[in-house]
This record gives C-alpha cells, structure tokens and sequence, in this order.
C-alpha cells in the first residue's frame, strides 16, 4: 500500500491562513480519494510560510471495479425517455437489456467501471483541490487563471512504497509537478529531490525548515522563556502571538531585547499591545514589579553577529511607536485632569450608536438610567452604579483608544484612578464589558455587575425594539453574545433576578428618553389639562390588560374626553407610548411585543449554556414550563435537580409510572368529558396497593411542598421518588377503568393527585422517552 506525499511550494502565506488551509488540504484530498474509492490508514497535514504539506500513509493502489444496474423506462415509454436513459449511462441502445419488470418489460443498464490506479486518481484530485482551494483571498498571476494565495511555485506529488517512488504526473498552467523541493528562502535556497515524506521532513531540516509548525511553536516558547529567565524576567503568555509568529517563520531564531528607561512607566497593557500589534514581539515581564522591561523577537535567519543588528533595528522601531503610546498616554492624562472623566464621555453626543438607537452619549444615559434599577437587585449603591455608567466608556474618546481599540475598558481603568474614582467605578470601566465569551472572566462586584447587565440588557432591548433580531447565523450586532453575558453574570453570581422587571425597566428608561417624559410625569399632565381625563384613563387602564396596544384603540379612547380638539394626534402617541413602555415598542404602524420574545431569546441561549454542561433540552423546557422562570437561578437551580434525579432508576422509573398515569388520566376526561382533579376517597379502595398509594402520596405531598417553598428541590425530587414503588405496586395490582364505576372515578381521581403532585415539580409532561 503506497503513500502519498504532496507539497505546494508558494511565496508566503499569511499566518493567519495557514491553520485552516491546512484543514482544507487534508479534507479535500481525503474526501477526492475515498470518493474515488481508495482507502487509507491516516493523514495529516503541515505547513511553513512557503509550503503546504499532506502525508497519506496507507493508500490503497487502485480503486475497486465497480458493476451496477440501473433500470430504465418500459420498452413501450416514448423514444425521448429513452435516449434521456441512455445519456444519463453513457451507454447505446444495443448494450441496454430488456427483462420483465412487473407489469411489462423494461429496459436495464448494466454499467461496469473498471478499477483505476491511485496515481491517476491522485493527480485528478489534487488538480481540482488547487483550482478550487477556498482561500479567504487568493490572486492570479503571469497570464494563467490559476488563482492561489500567493503565486505558487512548484507542486511535489509522490507515490511511494517498498518499490520506490513515483512522481504522479500533472500539470497545472504550466507548473508540472516534481519529486523536488527548496529549503530556507536564504539558509539553504537550492532544489532537491526526495523519495518519501520521511527523506523529505528529514532533507528539509537538514535545509533549515522546520516543517511542523507546532515544533516551530514549541521551539520558539522554549528559547524565549530560557533567554527571559537568563536576564530575570519572564515571557507573558500569548498562544495566539505564539501561533502566529510560528506561522511567519521556517528556522526560528529567538533574540531578547530590552525596552528604553523612558517607556517604562507605560501602563504593562499599552507596552503589550503595541509590541504585539505593531511588531509581533512577546513582552517580557519583572516578575517582582510587574512591569513590562523587556521583549522577544523571532528572526527567520541565522545572523552572524548573533542579533545584534536585527535587534538595533527593532529597538530603534519600537522606540519611534512607544514615544507615540507615551504622548497619548500623557495627554490623555492631561485630559482628564482638567475636565475629569465625564468631561471626556462628552464627545460621544457626537459619536453615533445606531441610527435608530442615538448617540453613544444616549446610550450612556440609558445604562445609567438602568444601572440605578438594577443596582439594589444586585447589592449594589444606586449612586456608586450610575457614577460608574457614567464614565465607563468614557476611553472611547481617548487617544489611547484611538490607537488601541482593544484597550478599551482597560484605559479607562487607569483614567479613573487618576481622576481620584473609587476602585468600584475605576474597575467597571473595563469589567462591564466582561465576560467577552464563554472563557472570559465574569465580574463579581456589584457596581461591576450592576453596569455590565445595565450595558448588555439595553442593547438587547433597543436592538429588539427596533426589529434587529439574530436571523439564522447572522448575528452583526452580537446579540447572542450579549444575552450569554447576561445569563453567566446571573448565575455566575447566583443573582435572584425577575428578568423580565429588568425589561420592563430598560424599555421604560428608551420610551422615557425618546419622549422626554416618565410615564408618570405624561399621565399626571394628561389628568392635570383635561377636567374629563379621569374617564379616559380608566379606559386606557382597562386597555392596559391585553397583550396588544394600537394608536388607534388609545385615539378612540381620547375621543370621549371634554373639549377632544386641544388633544393632538401627537399626544395620543406619547400616552400610547407610555403605557406601552411595559415591554412594548409603539409606531404608527402597531406594536411588537418585546418582554415575552427577549425572555424566549433568553431561555434559547440558556438551553445551549445548559447544553454544554451535560444538561437536556426536554429537562429545561419542563423547567421553563413552571412559575418563576424569569429567575434564571432558581430555573437552573430546578433543572440540574430533575436533570440529576433523572439519571436514578427510581427518576426514570417514575417518569413512566407518570406517563402512564397521565395517559390513562387523560383518555378517560377526553372520553367522559369531565375533569377528575378532586374527590380520590381511600374508603373507597379495594386493594391494599390503593391504600398505600393514598398513604405515599400523603408523605411525598407533606414533604414536596415545604422543599418547594423552600426551594430545595433536591428534596422535593427525593420525596418524588418514593412514589416509585406504590406506583408501580398499583398499575400491577388494579385495572383503573373497572366496570364498578364509583372504583373507576376515584381511581382516576387518584391518578389525578399523581398528576398533580409531579407536576408541582416540574412539567414532566415535556420531558422526552
């Protein structure tokens, strides 16, 4: 069974393209060839910045011949069927065969494919592989039409066995490939041929490659940690830089340097950030002080004055960005020294949110707004909360910020400080944004949490309002994220949240800010102008009850008030608006109601969180089904307990003795239509199995009830449990529908207490199986 070995030899691709082409190579070849019919035993594939490589072990040498039958329309079918059958198998009239075919005769195909070698369908697969490659951005090149990241160089395609090698012919606008290669662009330029992968890994070393790029990672991280410790100082992990950097490089050479006494006092993220965005260099830390004294850079060469040269340069670089970083750093500072930190939030009236949604300046107002309502539910000062919504984004107008983007939040952590803030305001400016994503850090301060929720749960909102819902896998606004973020912070914090109050809050702050009035201040106006307003509003307060308000119900409402033509059309929208503000977006158009869709939005992510902790979607839904399920810790809380009792026998067991009650329970009410919910006697049983169902489900109801108020519903589930045996015992002593029918209705009465008392513990009629 021969290997395969290929390689595509390019000018450098960019790091950041390789790990996923990687990934392509592989499936594309593998998937061309198993499609083909081949088999093989294993793959994987490497890369540098000039070559992608696929290693096939185990190949089979040709594909198996391949006899098919294929039947085709009835002889007696119309001639253009016919000919379309013959087309579709590439076969003539007289090698078609007629046999019975039920009803009458019809014409068969029997199609033979011959097996063919593996070179022939390797060169076949590869072609389509590099024409169709799926770079993210690819060019053409000279006169072909072959497009490719970079302009590709040679193709190396080998069969290899106990036998020898074997060059698989191809060619590709003009590029025909080869059994040779080129090492180091400058260490080691000249071709040379190889016979396997294992001459080709071991001749590229020998040429200054190192082919596998985790080696190259793993190299790099070694020398650099090695190099830091010899000067007493330590490399700040980046996996991602690391990555990247193996990526940029084929003979990695690691070089330390140090950073310039006038830069120190740079805060450590500014030094970190502009080495790493700027230059690719990793920062060196002074375990002792914390700071950022040194960093490391990776040559692609071997430099006979041991770096000296290449590190004069990157210093004499680097000095020119830091002396950047240090002037916006300064001013800056000088900024918020004159006009404190809310003088700099000032420019964002000028900076647009979103069109429909306002300045970024008003979407600071509503957080802030929103901050106070939250602040108490999460022990939190109102005041310290709304101070800290009030500066929290003030960065964004830094220049800092303005160099750094990803310095957001953590700029405004030092201006804060330096403005004299308390660390409570000083550390939200960065933690309410946290967390980012499902591995980020969630905030555990109040005034933190009290302004992240207010930030997340007003984008949420707003975007709800103003019909910008996640469709599909489009997400542009990150409002999954977004409503993640929410449900960690709760339950991060074991937070007792009413979420949907928190809604109705933040629509309140929108209608409040978009009228300039509270809906208090609009109603006691309206009762104030209008001697007759009292009618109206009850009219409209009756209208508050339904789910659905419209402009022309609160019109028709005002048409009733004294001296009708002082009320304009203008005002009947802000009353509208007003009392639709509860969770409701109001246009002259009509109303979408936004509390229960966002809540839905909520619990959806919720199940996917769940989800990924091992806990079912039917055990959420029946959660979702009870009272309080806008406290996502309490709905949590009920879920992994069912989800832990269902994975005892007595949880399983008694999810089908409460089936089959609810089964039997509910054919009998279709059918005698009446509804047994009361009146299970025990004088009644004729069994003992009756007695000690009535008898258990008067223990599990005096336990289940107090453990639910409680809200230990570990409890309640155990008391649940011991049901199991009566219920099963019962099913296997009586027959419930007896033809004696006073036995029969409290027997379905009976049943009916079962259904009740499950069910007070979750909606066990969701669950699945």
């Amino acid at each position: 069974m021969p290997d395969l070995l290929i390689e595509l030899f390019s000018e450098e691709i960019p790091a950041r393209m390789q790990g996923k082409a990687r990934e392509d190579l592989k499936k594309l070849i593998t998937d061309g060839l198993v499609e083909a019919g081949l088999t093989y035993t294993g793959a994987h594939a490497l890369s540098t910045p000039r070559r992608l490589t696929l290693a096939v072990e185990g190949l089979t040498a040709e594909s198996r011949a391949v006899r098919e039958e294929r039947k085709g329309p009835a002889t007696t079918a119309p001639e253009q069927a016919v000919q379309g059958f013959l087309r579709s198998t590439g076969l003539t009239m007289d090698q078609l065969e007629i046999r019975d075919a039920g009803k009458g005769q019809a014409y068969f195909a029997v199609i033979e494919k011959p097996g063919r070698k593996a070179a022939e369908i390797a060169a076949g697969v590869l072609e389509a592989t590099i024409r169709n490659f799926p770079w993210p951005k690819s060019m053409r090149w000279g006169a072909g039409s072959l497009r490719w990241v970079r302009p590709l160089h040679s193709i190396l395609c080998l069969l290899s066995d106990e036998g020898g090698a074997e060059v698989v012919a191809l060619d590709i606008d003009g590029i025909a490939s080869g059994n040779t290669t080129r090492g180091h662009r400058f260490l080691a330029p000249e071709a040379f041929s190889v016979t396997s992968f294992e001459d080709y890994a071991a001749k590229l070393k020998l040429a200054k490659v190192m082919l596998d790029p985790d080696e190259r990672a793993e190299h790099i991280w070694h020398d650099a940690t090695n190099a830091a410790f010899a000067a007493g100082l330590e490399v700040v992990e980046d996996k991602g830089l690391l990555t990247e950097v193996a990526g940029l490089v084929e003979w990695p050479v690691v070089l330390m340097g140090r950073i310039g006494e006038d830069f120190l006092g740079l805060p450590p993220e500014v030094l970190q950030t502009s080495m790493k965005e700027h230059q690719k260099f990793f920062s060196c830390r002074n375990a002792k002080t914390g700071r950022i004294e040194g960093f490391v850079t990776v040559a692609n060469n071997e430099p006979a004055d041991h770096g000296a040269t290449i590190l004069a340069g990157n210093q004499k670089v680097l000095s020119a960005r830091l002396s950047d970083a240090k002037f916006f750093w300064e001013n800056d500072l000088r900024t918020v020294a004159q006009t404190g930190l809310e003088g700099m939030a000032d420019g964002l009236a000028n900076v647009t949110f979103h069109n429909k949604l306002g300045s970024q300046r008003d979407r600071i107002d509503r957080i802030e707004a929103l901050a106070r309502e939250i602040a108490p539910l999460v022990g939190a000062k109102p005041d310290l909360a709304a101070e800290a919504a009030r500066v929290a984004k003030a960065d964004l107008q830094s220049a800092m910020v303005g160099e750094f983007p990803e310095l957001q939040g953590t700029m405004g952590v030092y201006y804060a400080k330096a403005a004299g803030l308390p660390d409570a305001v000083a550390n939200a400016c960065k933690e309410h944004y946290q967390p980012l994503g499902p591995s980020d850090a969630v905030p555990s301060d109040p005034v933190s949490i009290a302004v992240a929720l207010a930030d997340k749960i007003d984008t949420l909102t707003g975007f709800w309002a103003i019909d910008e819902k996640p469709t599909g896998s489009k997400d542009p606004f990150a409002l999954r994220r977004a409503a993640l973020g929410v449900i960690r912070l709760v339950l991060g914090n074991e937070l007792r949240l009413d979420l949907g109050r928190v809604i109705h809050a933040s629509r309140d702050v929108e209608i409040e800010q978009q009228y300039g009035k509270s809906i208090k201040s609009l109603t006691e106006q309206f009762v104030h102008d209008y001697s007759e307003a009292a009618q109206t509003l009850a009219e409209l307060r009756a209208l508050e009850g339904g789910d659905v308000y419209h402009i022309n119900q609160i019109w028709e409402a005002l048409e009733d008030a004294e001296d009708q033509t002082r009320v304009t059309r203008e005002q009947a929208e802000q009353i509208a608006a007003a009392y639709a503000g509860r969770g409701m977006q109001v246009d002259t158009q009509g109303v979408w109601i936004i509390r229960d869709d966002l809540l839905a939005f909520f619990h959806d992510r919720l199940k996917v969180h769940l989800r990924d902790e091992g806990i079912r979607h039917d055990v959420i839904d029946a959660c979702l089904a009870m009272p309080g399920n806008d406290d996502l810790t309490l709905l949590v809380k009920r879920a992994e307990a069912l989800s832990a009792f269902l994975k005892t026998d007595d949880g399983g067991n008694l999810i089908q003795g409460f089936k089959r009650s609810n089964n039997i329970l509910s054919q009998a009410e279709e059918k005698d239509g009446v509804e047994y919910s009361f009146g299970a006697d025990p004088k009644f049983a004729e069994d003992a199995s009756e007695r000690t169902l009535f008898a258990a489900l008067d223990t599990a109801e005096a336990a289940i009830a107090p453990a639910m108020k409680d809200e230990d519903f570990g409890a309640a589930m155990s008391a649940m449990a011991s049901l199991r045996a009566p219920i099963d015992a019962f099913f296997e002593a009586v027959q419930v529908n007896t033809d004696n029918e006073i036995v029969r209705r409290n027997r379905l009465n009976l049943l009916s207490r079962i259904r009740t008392i499950c069910l007070s513990v979750a909606d066990l009629t969701k669950l699945e199986g």
